[in-house]
């Protein structure tokens, strides 16, 4: 794969910008662009793909798990994130606006033009071939800015981390696992970039190594493939292989699953989706972007109409499971280490939902270490003791900044 050439890459690109009317706009600039990427000369798109895949290949050689192109946003510059941290490459020439759409044009199927240009946004998922048989995936999301296209793209870790680098207790290793518990409802809680999909992944694939079954993964764009070992596995991706999240929850009870696991609890209609075959005696696994278990629980009760808000609530009490909420905190390696909180769903726990008490998990969390739960600040405070974390990274990613406080001031022995 060649190296990152701007002038080449310009190059490539000018027959066809030279083709793009001066006064085409919006919508009608990007149908245009479509037309004459899709008319093009099959050997051009091919050299066009592979100057896209050098920014691809370049990511991975520099240890960046994202990269931002396109649109005013990043002002002709190619700017990746890197342990945390979002700079552009160093380069003296910049790609125009028109560049960058075209190159990023050419990267889509007409099929996802024609979803891009309708809702102005497209989740999919894209492969590099390494060579040597080696392949490398990424989630991609492309967007409009300012009248450009703008598009991110995360490098989707083909390793899965074992099971026990979860650092989870005996009881949530049982409460995630088919083996021990054959239903319920299990949510990966965190903010975007927090490494949801990578814990997932890795619950997975402790599943597909332990048990005989059948899992049915809807995800939207589909990540990390999981070869089958023990499990028949299903990968249905939104959007090519099933409509919605919905529609492939409510597909899947036809399928004879074991395990469901639904790649974003993202709309109303998906939550109650996911409660009901969960509720129907499947184990089931889902995300939110949420930072904490409560807000978790809020969040899918808050999702719902006010009248229906007292059913769901009990429904929720009576399938959920476990919540791991998580967080990516800097270190004091220059890197970023996993900090989480836990909840599981003890008598106590399902109470509270039912009851509509939901203030009162917090106390719950803080005391039920001997069960497996903590708080974020309980973990927090964990790997600032262990030497892993500043104080100030402690205070900054703590849900509860005047309880984080008095944990720090507390001494350890």
């Amino acid at each position: 794969m060649a190296a990152i050439d701007l002038d080449r890459i310009s190059g490539l690109i000018k027959p066809i910008v030279d083709r793009i009317p001066k006064t085409a706009r919006g919508p009608e600039l990007h149908r245009r662009i479509g037309e004459l990427i899709e008319n093009a000369d099959i050997s051009m798109r091919v050299d066009l793909k592979e100057a896209m895949d050098s920014f691809l290949v370049n990511m991975i050689k520099i240890s960046a798990s994202d990269i931002d192109l396109g649109g005013p946003g990043c002002n002709g510059k190619i700017w990746y994130r890197i342990f945390g941290d979002k700079n552009p490459l160093k380069l003296s020439k910049k790609l125009e606006y028109l560049e960058t759409d075209v190159l990023l044009h050419n990267l889509l199927l007409a099929s996802q033009r024609k979803t891009l240009l309708e809702k102005k946004n497209l989740d999919f998922s894209y492969s590099i071939n390494l060579g040597r048989g080696k392949s490398q995936r990424f989630r991609a999301d492309m967007y409009f800015d300012l009248d450009h296209l703008g598009l991110n793209m995360r490098k989707i870790d083909n390793t899965i981390r074992p099971f026990k680098t979860l650092g989870v207790h005996a009881e949530v290793a049982k409460a995630v696992s088919l083996k021990y518990l054959k239903y319920g409802l299990t949510l990966i809680t965190g903010i975007t970039g927090s490494g949801k999909s990578s814990t997932l992944d890795t619950i997975i694939d402790a599943n597909n190594r332990t048990v005989d079954a059948h899992i049915v993964i809807i995800a939207s764009p589909v990540e990390l493939i999981h070869e089958p070992i023990r499990c028949v596995v299903r990968h249905r991706e939104v959007g090519s292989d099933v409509h919605s999240f919905k529609e492939g929850a409510i597909q899947a009870l036809r399928q004879d699953p074991d395990i469901i696991v639904i790649g974003e609890l993202r709309d109303p209609e998906t939550i109650m989706s996911a409660l009901e075959i969960t509720d129907s005696g499947h184990k089931t696994f889902g995300t939110l972007h949420t930072s904490s278990a409560i807000e978790s629980i809020e969040r899918i009760l808050g999702e719902m109409p006010t009248e229906e808000q007292n059913r769901v609530r009990a429904r929720l009490a009576d399938v959920l499971t476990c919540v791991i909420s998580q967080k990516l905190v800097p270190s004091l390696d220059g890197k970023r280490v996993l900090a989480k909180e836990v909840l599981i769903a003890n008598s106590s726990v399902k109470a509270a939902i039912r009851n509509n008490n939901i203030g009162e998990i917090y106390q719950m969390l803080m005391e039920g270490k001997e069960r497996g739960m903590n708080t974020m600040e309980q973990d927090l405070k964990r790997l600032f003791d262990e030497g892993k974390i500043s104080k100030e990274s402690a205070l900054n990613y703590a849900n509860n900044k005047s309880k984080m406080v008095q944990l720090l001031s507390e001494v350890s022995y």
